[in-house]
């Protein structure tokens, strides 16, 4: 049987007042942190985007028989270097390039090389080895190692619920647009009358009720447009204006944020210039622009670092359909202000068929927790010690990357 508490505790985290803004946590949160701290946002591509077509490395003389069809672009590739050059879908991110605000790792994966979405995404979110070694996340236990600093880190997730890379012992507040109406103001005194006597719902509802009132905190649903994994123009809106509420929140003292976006597995036509994959490039594209403008005011995009992952490449030939079946080693972007960019981080080793791991896919070449690892050393100071023991554990062999601005 349901007592008072629990159910108003279910209704407060799962609408927080009826308003778009709904925190799941009924803890305080970490004190916010200081205007020039340090920022980091973790983007899960879910499904496996197929790094050869977002990074193709032109330059290598067996790209184009490799590939076949899934080497022909909708316009002229852009030039990175004499290897590789980006989708001439993502122009922005060649902008950033350019600039020196983005590095590419290409070749790059899991130490998991079977070919299951849910198992690979397991271990790309644990931080693990293996599928289930670890029930927490690597971002989550990392908040918790520098919990000793300022409060720690305060962190939020522009979804539903709390991702598995958040989670861990510190709390973690979501973010999710909401069509409901707001709430009257009778309404709010009713609830704040029954949860005088109950100081976790009555803090809870404070803190919700003062984020919502907080300039631009308000969402109007209209102009989030459809979820956030098609790569339609509805699903661009509603990432784009994912994105820029995640500015708002890092603007206003979170130091951490992770968004995903899904629809990245291109088992068929991969290469269609109006394709779901063609279209999801755009909307990487669109909205990792829209981090680093809604980033730029204060300055605070000088002090971010964006890792754009997913959970595995694909196989190098294209199949019956048009597109390419999972594979392992795919490409992964580092950007932002703080990371030394301009540059492709690769240990290449070639298309060949004798150079593909199982002779199907890109071979690995560097370990995708070598670059977590490094961030979190770099950027968000994360004690090597507390890395090697209990944010990436075995993974102190890996060495570190020289990933950031000095």
């Amino acid at each position: 049987m349901s007592t008072r508490r629990s159910i108003l505790t279910r209704a407060l985290a799962g609408a927080a007042f009826a308003c778009p803004l709904a925190t799941l946590s009924l803890a305080a949160a970490p004190a916010a942190a200081s205007p020039d701290a340090r920022r980091f946002v973790f983007l899960i591509l879910r499904g496996g985007m197929d790094g050869l077509l977002a990074v193709p490395p032109v330059g290598d003389p067996s790209f184009a028989d490799a590939r076949g069809p899934l080497a022909v672009f909708n316009g002229t590739p852009l030039k990175l270097d004499s290897t590789f050059a980006l989708n001439p879908l993502l122009p922005q991110l060649h902008a950033m390039y350019g600039q020196g605000e983005m590095a590419v790792i290409q070749a790059t994966g899991l130490p998991y090389r079977e070919r299951s979405h849910f198992d690979a995404q397991q271990v790309l979110e644990s931080g693990g080895s293996k599928p289930h070694e670890l029930a927490t996340g690597w971002l989550g236990r990392a908040l918790t190692a520098t919990a000793g600093a300022a409060g720690g880190l305060k962190a939020v997730a522009l979804e539903t619920a709390v991702p598995l890379v958040l989670r861990g012992p510190t709390e973690v507040d979501t973010w999710a647009p909401s069509a409901l109406p707001d709430p009257s103001a009778d309404l709010v005194q009713r609830l704040e009358a029954m949860y005088r006597n109950d100081p976790a719902l009555a803090l809870a509802l404070a803190r919700a009720r003062g984020l919502r009132e907080e300039p631009g905190m308000g969402a109007n649903p209209q102009d989030m447009g459809g979820g956030m994994g098609g790569g339609n123009n509805a699903g661009r809106r509603a990432a784009v204006g994912l994105a820029t509420k995640a500015t708002e929140f890092l603007q206003r003292g979170s130091q951490v944020a992770v968004l995903e976006l899904g629809g990245w597995d291109s088992h068929t036509n991969a290469a269609t210039a109006n394709g779901p994959l063609s279209n999801n490039l755009r909307t990487l594209d669109a909205t990792l622009a829209a981090l680093r403008a809604g980033l730029m005011p204060g300055g605070v995009w000088q002090r971010t670092v964006v890792l754009v992952a997913t959970e595995f490449g694909r196989e190098v030939a294209v199949n019956g359909n048009a597109g390419a079946d999972h594979g392992t080693g795919g490409a992964a972007f580092l950007l932002g202000g703080a990371v030394r960019g301009g540059r492709v981080i690769a240990d290449w080793p070639g298309l060949a068929k004798k150079d593909r791991y199982e002779g199907r896919d890109l071979r690995i070449t560097t370990d995708l927790r070598a670059v977590v690892r490094s961030v979190l050393a770099d950027h968000l100071l994360v004690p090597r010690a507390a890395l090697d023991a209990q944010v990436l554990p075995g993974s102190a062999g890996l060495g570190q990357l020289d990933l950031l601005k000095a």
